[in-house]
């Protein structure tokens, strides 16, 4: 049974999320990734090494839009008799699942976060306070993976890489600009995040969150009110609002822990919270807790994970 995988790779790469889809797909059946964009074969070719069998390359189609790329996948699934669709539950994948559900008739999945049992896909429900299954009858089916869900393990070789037209029509978009997030590990992507609130008392302090970030190899982020008064930029605010996010340790300090930030970021592994406050909200949802002063904690824990480098 072939399995279809969309891959975005317009930014010349092939994020984290994408080898996780295509790895999650391969336990389905053979997997026929669809990509589109820039990205050169050698770095398509590295799909085959999480289990896609070959890659489809439609380069005609230059820019994010969504409708472009449902009528791309939606002939692949057509020209490989393909009956499930994988794609990631990012940005774009929200945006094309819908669509490809309606195109296709198709039974949807949205936010998947395990394989399917039968007919039934376990998914989060209520911003991850609970889980809840989809059970699918539909002769097709569309999943789409949540972020971080599972863990790509290459296994595999390089696949082979083909040229497809996807007959995917002209966009109606038009790029004016493109500006990339600064930093050197994407929100989305990352497996480790220190965040910052209120708490930090200003954008003058943010080094303590950027040192402990640095030493652990993390990403940083902040809370809404630290982004919108303009102390961190918005692409760093994780919450319902903001980016939502699902890291292996995600450690707050200064953050009260309000339920639109614990929505965004209530899906990671482990959470270490860090306030002054006994009664702040964000301690019962917390792993770890520690009562103390940011300013002091933060240095004291950088200094202990160098020790700890240091001595391994």
């Amino acid at each position: 049974m072939s399995v279809i995988v969309y891959v975005d790779s317009f930014s010349g790469s092939i994020a984290k999320n994408g080898f996780e889809a295509v790895n999650y797909a391969s336990k389905l059946g053979d997997v026929i990734a669809v990509t589109a964009g820039n990205a050169s074969d050698d770095v398509l070719a590295a799909l085959g090494k999480y289990g896609a069998k070959k890659v489809l390359k439609d380069t005609s189609v230059t820019s994010n839009d969504p409708q472009q790329l449902t009528r791309l996948i939606a002939k692949a699934v057509e020209a490989n008799g393909a009956t499930t669709v994988v794609v990631s539950h990012d940005l774009n994948g929200k945006a094309i699942a819908p669509r490809l559900s309606a195109r296709l008739k198709a039974g949807l999945v949205a936010g998947a976060i395990s394989l399917p049992d039968g007919d039934k896909v376990k998914v989060n429900v209520f911003s991850g306070k609970a889980f809840g299954f989809v059970t699918v009858k539909s002769d097709k089916k569309i999943i789409s993976l949540l972020p971080n869900s599972m863990k790509p393990v290459a296994e595999g070789s390089d696949c082979a890489v083909e040229a497809f037209d996807g007959e995917a029509g002209n966009t109606g978009y038009i790029i004016k600009a493109t500006k990339k997030p600064e930093g050197a590990i994407p929100l989305p992507e990352a497996e480790l995040v220190v965040s910052g609130g209120r708490g930090l008392k200003g954008p003058e302090n943010w080094g303590i969150i950027e040192d402990l970030a640095n030493v652990l190899g993390a990403a940083t982020a902040c809370s809404r009110p630290v982004a919108d008064i303009g102390w961190r930029p918005h692409h760093e605010h994780v919450g319902q609002t903001g980016v939502a996010i699902r890291p292996n340790l995600y450690i707050a300090a200064g953050i009260s822990g309000a339920i639109q930030h614990l929505a965004g970021v209530n899906g990671s592994k482990v959470i270490v919270v860090i306030n002054t406050d006994p009664e702040a909200p964000f301690f019962k949802a917390a792993d770890y807790g520690i009562v103390g002063d940011a300013f002091e904690v933060l240095p004291r824990l950088t200094e202990a994970v160098k020790k700890f480098k240091a001595s391994n």
